[in-house]
């Protein structure tokens, strides 16, 4: 009897870890939330960019900046929601990965610039949504990156596996984005580290503050562009080649509303504008080449989140 129980649990144990992994109902319930914050951050920056004094947890001028970010959280979005969609894990690490590297810098800058948010005692007369803006935004940005690296200890502990490797990444993708990867983090890591470098790296004029928020964004996305040149499979870049495209637009979309914030004069906007058009481009690449979902999990795939697919019995003629 010992011996048949001790039997099945090992049969039950081998099933469970060859499943391919799928996203736990905490890290479900953490990017659902991610997604409400997301949806109102890109109201707020990317819609209302010119009255962050009302409705955002610090004033932000120029409004070409409050935009910018608002690209970002707009990314941020369809990060969450894509891999909501996805129940492969493998496929949602690269996102959560990006959002966790954010999240973390931003919570930096947030604790050392903590007197330029609407919280402040000198910032009593503003509306009551600004100053509620920034309670919110403090306590989020306390509480998310705790939530999100337990969440991902979690899962990576979760049995299964991850699937096999099956569309690999085209050797001049891989080359450009390392290439833009080393590009957003050299500028992001600057900006992080000295806001006061902005001026000569920057083409429109940026806050210590909103530096290191934008270096952020710069880090995070630096940082999923460098893990997608080497996953080797674009099944697992396709969510972030979406939001990356995306980003890529509406970076695109804020500069044509604010043309004239931009120093044109300088090196520096010509090098943004050419990175953010190699971003859309690199982007729809990943994007047009990636497998959909739905291709991915068809029944019978043989790495399907349900398990490899087992072969059908060869049905025989009736007889008779």
């Amino acid at each position: 009897m010992d011996r048949t129980s001790a039997s099945a649990r090992t049969s039950t144990t081998r099933e469970q870890d060859d499943h391919v992994r799928t996203l736990r109902p905490e890290m479900r319930a953490l990017l659902a939330v991610f997604c409400v914050l997301t949806a109102l951050a890109t109201l707020a920056l990317f819609v209302l960019s010119s009255a962050t004094d009302e409705f955002f947890a610090w004033t932000i001028a120029p409004p070409l900046t409050a935009a910018l970010m608002g690209a970002g959280y707009a990314a941020g979005f369809l990060l969450v929601a894509l891999s909501l969609r996805d129940p492969v894990w493998a496929h949602s690490r690269l996102p959560v990965l990006t959002i966790l590297a954010f999240t973390v810098i931003t919570l930096i800058a947030t604790l050392v610039h903590l007197d330029r948010f609407h919280l402040q005692p000198e910032f009593a007369s503003l509306p009551f949504i600004a100053r509620a803006a920034a309670w919110f935004w403090l306590v989020v940005y306390v509480l998310i990156p705790v939530a999100m690296l337990v969440s991902v200890v979690l899962q990576e502990r979760a049995p299964g596996r991850d699937p096999r490797p099956g569309h690999p990444v085209p050797i001049a993708l891989r080359a450009a984005l390392g290439v833009e990867s080393a590009a957003l983090l050299v500028t992001g890591i600057a900006l992080a580290a000295a806001p006061s470098s902005a001026p000569t790296l920057w083409p429109w004029p940026l806050t210590p503050l909103t530096a290191r928020v934008v270096a952020a964004w710069l880090i995070a996305f630096g940082v999923a562009t460098a893990l997608a040149a080497f996953a080797g499979d674009l099944a697992r870049l396709r969510t972030s080649a979406i939001a990356y495209t995306v980003f890529g637009v509406l970076t695109l979309v804020a500069v044509a509303r604010y043309p004239d914030t931009i120093d044109w004069d300088g090196a520096p906007a010509w090098v943004f504008l050419a990175v953010t058009v190699a971003i859309v481009v690199t982007g729809a690449v990943g994007w047009r080449m990636a497998p959909g979902v739905s291709d991915w999990s068809a029944a019978g795939h043989p790495d399907g989140p349900a398990g490899p697919a087992r072969p059908t019995r060869r049905q025989r003629p009736a007889r008779g």
